[in-house]
């Protein structure tokens, strides 16, 4: 028994020393691994290590040579700066020393022309005592005889100069003279175009003058400035001028004085209820005398629009020619060539009535007269051959059918006969239109009228949203646009009005 325990210790002593032997050796074994892994990682570190320091030290090496380089160049830069600083007061020494041998020169050059005046003046006074020597004369005469000499030797030199000076004075002249001229010649026109537009309105007496000009100017100034229109009272006996370039302005303008002068009551109030009522009476006149034309034609019927413009083209000119008398004459002649060659009389009537209907409204709207003439009539339905006459006539497109051609054909006929048309007025009337459209087309500009042949223009403006500031700066931009886009001879006056009127009722 003793012994069968002795040798189950005995077992178990061998068993826990083999068992312990056995774990030393595994856990030799899984040190020496791990002994293995960090050993190999600390040398991909050790060499990772090595190449960033490789890799700084590139870095390191090149920014020393971007930093030589830099300072290499900072160098040169400085060495050419002082380069040309050294070439800079090398040249500023030259020129020091060549001022002061210019100075030295002017001194010496001063000095000898003190010794030659000098030495001069001695050979006169030696000549005039030799003179009065040999020639028994006193200082006096001899004096005299010297002068008289260095007249004619110093002719020569005084008439170059009088040839010089005339040769400028021609030049300035003949400047002077096409300046005179030019001025002339706008003046004409300006002249020519008075007596086509210009209203004489006789007065029964020339009380009425006065009572036209008011207390102070004041009904001659709400004249104007209601109608849009140059109003003259000169010494004239019992005549007074209507002046405007727009044909229809001027007609209101006359039949508004007249019922004035009739009625014997003249002042604002009153000048403004007349105005109105003849304006209304002329819308309505107007359409009147298209409606006769109409009717004398065989044209009905017409749009209501066409017809009061037709009516309008009376009060309309193109240079100088009334539009209304041309547009007749071509759409007689049109009707006529188009008979002639086959074609509809009517129509051919009909076209050449409104190849000019545009021209009726250019005066308020502006732009082309073919464009806004073919927006109306395609508006109101009119025939294609009018369409196409308006069009062609002033070459837009070519004349599709037989009556669109008569029409151009009759206006060239109508334009060109002898004193039909005056270049010189559509001129004018074209300036003065562009100096009041150059002042409508300023905001809160309400009205403006083109007076005094051209050379005024009157601008009424929205009191509301304008201050007297504002109206001054407005003043000297229209004056600018006026000077920069329009030729006119002289000056343009240019007054800008502001107005607040305030109406209440008693009652």
């Amino acid at each position: 028994m003793l012994s069968m325990i002795i040798a189950g210790v005995a077992g178990v002593s061998t068993g826990a020393i083999i068992a312990y032997f056995w774990t030393k050796k595994v856990a030799k074994n899984s040190f020496s691994h791990i002994e293995i892994e960090a050993k190999a990682r600390a040398k991909a570190l050790e060499h990772e290590a090595e190449l960033l320091l490789k890799d700084a030290q590139v870095a390191l090496k090149e920014n020393a040579i971007e930093q030589e380089s830099a300072f290499q160049k900072r160098v040169a830069k400085v060495d050419e700066r002082n380069h040309a600083l050294i070439l800079k007061q090398k040249e500023l020494l030259k020129e020091e020393e060549a001022v002061k041998a210019l100075e030295n020169t002017l001194l010496e050059k001063e000095r000898a022309l003190e010794t030659l005046e000098r030495q001069k003046q001695e050979s006169i006074n030696d000549s005039i005592e030799k003179i009065q020597d040999i020639a028994s004369l006193t200082k006096e005469e001899a004096k005299a005889y010297i002068l008289e000499k260095v007249e004619e030797q110093s002719r020569a030199e005084v008439a170059a100069i009088v040839r010089r000076y005339e040769q400028e004075a021609k030049i300035d002249g003949e400047k002077k003279a096409n300046y005179i001229l030019a001025q002339a010649t706008t003046r004409y026109a300006g002249d020519f175009a008075g007596e086509r537009l210009i209203n004489l309105i006789n007065l029964p007496s020339d009380e009425h003058k006065g009572r036209i000009i008011g207390k102070e100017g004041r009904n001659i100034k709400a004249l104007e400035m209601l109608l849009g229109v140059d109003i003259v009272v000169d010494e004239t006996p019992g005549v007074i001028l209507v002046s405007s370039f727009n044909l229809y302005r001027r007609a209101i303008a006359t039949r508004v004085i007249e019922i004035l002068v009739e009625d014997g009551r003249i002042h604002p109030g009153r000048i403004e209820e007349v105005h109105e009522k003849v304006e209304s009476e002329f819308e309505q006149k107007t359409y009147e005398e298209g409606e006769n034309i109409l009717i004398d034609l065989g044209l009905f019927p017409m749009h209501e629009e066409l017809v009061r413009l037709l009516g309008r083209m009376k009060y309309r000119a193109s240079y100088g020619q009334n539009a209304l008398a041309h547009t007749l004459e071509v759409a007689k002649l049109a009707r006529v060539m188009a008979a002639e060659m086959g074609g509809d009389e009517k129509l051919a009537l009909r076209a050449g009535l409104l190849h000019d209907i545009g021209k009726a409204l250019t005066q308020d709207m502006g732009g082309s007269h073919v464009d806004i003439g073919v927006d109306i009539c395609r508006r109101h339905g009119e025939h294609p051959s009018v369409i196409n006459a308006i069009l062609a006539h002033h070459g837009h497109e070519e004349p599709d059918s037989v009556e669109s051609a008569a029409v151009c054909a009759a206006d060239k006929l109508s334009a060109a006969r002898p004193g039909a048309r005056r270049e010189v007025l559509e001129s004018f009337t074209k300036r003065v239109k562009d100096v009041e459209a150059i002042a409508t087309s300023k905001p809160n500009v309400t009205k403006a009228y083109a007076i005094n042949a051209g050379r005024e223009i009157r601008v009424m403006v929205n009191a509301k949203k304008m201050s007297d500031n504002e109206a001054v700066l407005l003043s000297k931009e229209i004056a600018k646009e006026i000077q920069e886009k329009v030729q006119y001879p002289g000056e343009i006056k240019v007054n800008v009005i502001r107005e607040i009127r305030a109406t209440s009722y008693a009652k």
